[in-house]
């Protein structure tokens, strides 16, 4: 049975993605985003949709040059770490449908 954010209103795959609270705050956005994802899921499509809705997003996920995840930056969907898959491999099924969010998260680093 799929959710009601599994298809948008153009028949586009609708993704949950959760965002890191800073990036929350800078989008001023509260909770999980609903991305309308034209064409196959994958993670550049993904993140092409998220910079499109919350152009102030540019270059704090990926380089904005390069299109390359920023270092401290990590991709998770279905307990699974996605960050090095490359970006345009398709995201797990269930993350397609709706059923399991997009999590990015903002990475620790430190001694």
């Amino acid at each position: 049975m799929s959710e009601p954010w599994s298809v948008g209103e153009r028949g586009d795959t609708v993704i949950r993605v959760v965002l890191p609270a800073h990036l929350r705050t800078l989008a001023r956005v509260d909770g999980e985003v609903h991305l309308e994802v034209a064409g196959p899921a994958t993670q550049c499509s993904l993140l092409d949709a998220l910079e499109a809705r919350y152009p102030m997003l540019r270059g704090t996920i990926r380089d904005q040059r390069s299109g390359k995840r920023r270092a401290f930056v990590r991709f998770f969907a279905c307990q699974q770490d996605l960050s090095h898959d490359p970006p345009q491999a398709p995201l797990p099924d269930a993350v397609a449908s709706g059923a399991e969010p997009y999590l990015i998260v903002g990475a620790m680093a430190g001694g």
